[in-house]
């Protein structure tokens, strides 16, 4: 960077309980955060908050900030120059999680102590920033506007009010949604929408899935849809840099501007556009029909009075709708065996036509018929599969490594489509469908057997309310031919498909101290298990290990993978 001479008075605030507008000082935090759109005076300059090397001082007074020759930042304050702020050490990369970020938020639990602290989701929220900045190639000039929700974790609002401070004193705006679903936030950086401030260039999901209550995470979005690993990394790295430097930092003036947005009713009306197009536009296109809807005590419950109501649907018998983060009934997990009896015995105990279950930020989903057969894991895929195959004939289904051999012959002989396993976790197997895309291969649908499930026509964004959109949409059509039809439509479609007598998912944790790893990696024990696996199935003739498998070693529907 060219030499720089230049001088920018910054107030610093003390932290405000109090109520906050537009002119008041907004939302105080821990750490440096340069406002660089007030730096008039210095011309073409790009700096990244977390790419600075600056030593704030703790100050209460006005402090001047002057620029060095290599773009570093120093300050020095006329007093408090001895105050130094006391923080923990925090191995930002251990809160990595693939393409999310997940830590303890809660302390109770013993064993996990706290990690994913008010100060560490402060530093999170500017890397993202700052990472969000460089990614669009804005100068410091540019004013972002990042979405912010969360699901019903006990830990959100104080994460969310942390998240708001580190955006905010970055100098960017800040859309809070509340209480939303994982795919709301996507979505909000493609609706176009001046009044509600919308697209965002960025969205923020504070959500740790299905784990406990003591748990919380961040998924992050642009509108090129979720962030990868590499991304993650690049974010974490940004962020520990910032949280190191908070030592020496004082409070500063929020220059960015809160909005409150309700940004649900937003997006539960495109699934209720979805739905009526697909029945012709016909008004209540669901009436008479009995559905009832498990959300877990999670985010997922506007789907009922949202979605399912406006739509004609009778919703009686549905549970579990009011957000509660100590998840008292059930885990909000369509995998988990509690859960989907849950669900199951509110169809059979109403007399439902249809049973549809949420986890928790409504990025997975499952259902079960009016005779209590659920489809979930293995059927859902079949079921979507034979959607989306009517839609596009041929197409290439992609699934995680552990889908059936039944689930192939279903979707290959039956329903003549092409069935490509991949590498378990959802943004592997999302992103092996946009890159078959890319190479020329049509893809339409990927999912896992967790009830991830992302469509081509919906942005491969992993939606679990738009996926029993779906089911929904098929439901509609029907009716508007057979008016006393009910969930058989659905099952009819998963006729043929021959499932394995028992399925179990056993994993084995694996102790990094054992003397078997010999002082290796965990990978490499891992690599060493599946040589030996693939070992004893080429010695015995009544095994035979699958011929196209992206992950692990497949043997009929037996899985072992070191993932």
């Amino acid at each position: 960077m060219a030499a720089l001479s230049a001088k920018v008075i910054q107030n610093a605030f003390l932290a405000q309980d109090g109520p906050r507008t537009r002119h008041n000082p907004r939302y105080t935090c821990d750490f440096c955060a340069l406002n660089t759109r007030s730096m008039h005076s210095v011309q073409g300059c790009r700096l990244s908050l977390a790419d600075t090397s600056a030593k704030w001082l703790n100050t209460t007074s006005t402090a001047w900030i002057s620029f060095g020759k290599q773009g570093n930042i120093s300050c020095n304050a006329t007093q408090g120059a001895s105050d130094v702020l006391s923080i923990d050490k925090v191995d930002f990369l251990k809160l990595q999680n693939g393409s999310d970020i997940r830590g303890v938020a809660i302390a109770g639990v013993e064993g996990e102590p706290v990690n994913l602290t008010e100060l560490v989701a402060e530093a999170i929220a500017a890397a993202f920033a700052a990472w969000l900045l460089n990614k669009k190639k804005a100068d410091g000039l540019r004013r972002l506007r990042i979405s912010v929700g969360h699901d019903s974790r006990i830990s959100a609002h104080k994460l969310q009010n942390a998240i708001t401070h580190g955006i905010t004193a970055a100098g960017h705006d800040v859309l809070q949604f509340g209480l939303a679903s994982t795919p709301a936030m996507f979505n909000s950086t493609l609706t176009k929408d001046a009044i509600n401030h919308c697209p965002a260039d960025g969205g923020i999901m504070i959500t740790a899935s299905h784990l406990p209550y003591n748990r919380n995470g961040f998924k992050f979005f642009t509108s090129d849809g979720g962030l990868n690993k590499t991304d993650i990394k690049d974010i974490l790295e940004r962020a520990s840099r910032v949280y190191e430097e908070s030592a020496h930092c004082g409070k500063q003036e929020q220059t960015g501007v809160v909005t409150h947005v309700d940004y649900m009713s937003i997006y539960a009306s495109d699934l209720v556009q979805a739905v009526l197009k697909s029945a012709g536009n016909k008004e209540k296109p669901l009436e008479g029909l009995h559905i009832v809807v498990d959300a877990g005590n999670g985010a997922g419950g506007f789907f009922v009075d949202k979605v399912l109501k406006p739509l004609g649907a009778v919703t009686d018998g549905s549970q579990f709708l009011e957000p509660d983060g100590l998840f008292p009934n059930h885990i909000p997990n369509p995998e988990d065996k509690a859960a989907m009896e849950a669900i199951t015995q509110a169809v059979l105990n109403n007399k439902a036509d249809l049973g549809i279950i949420f986890d928790t930020d409504v990025d997975r989903s499952a259902a079960v018929d009016s005779s209590g057969r659920e489809l979930n894991r293995n059927r859902l895929i079949a079921l979507m599969s034979a959607i989306v195959l009517e839609e596009h004939p041929g197409t290439t289904v992609v699934t995680d490594s552990v889908t059936s051999d039944g689930l192939t012959a279903f979707i290959e002989k039956k329903l003549g489509g092409k069935h490509h396993r991949f590498k378990r976790g959802y943004k592997n197997v999302i992103d092996e469908a946009i890159r078959l895309n890319s190479t020329g291969e049509e893809s339409h649908l990927a999912m896992e057997t967790s009830g991830h499930g992302a469509l081509k026509e919906n942005h491969w964004l992993d939606d679990g309310a738009y996926m029993m959109v779906k089911l929904l949409n098929k439901l509609a059509g029907a009716r508007t031919l057979n008016p006393n039809i009910g969930s058989k439509v659905l099952t009819d479609l998963v006729e043929g498909l021959e499932e394995a007598a028992v399925t179990v998912e056993i994993r084995l944790k694996i102790d990094q101290n054992h003397a078997d790893l010999k002082g290796g990696s965990f990978r490499d024990y891992g690599e060493s298990i599946l040589k030996h696996l693939e070992s004893v199935i080429s010695k015995d003739p009544n095994l035979n290990k699958a011929p196209k498998n992206h992950e692990g070693v497949c043997r009929s529907s037996l899985l072992v993978s070191g993932s």
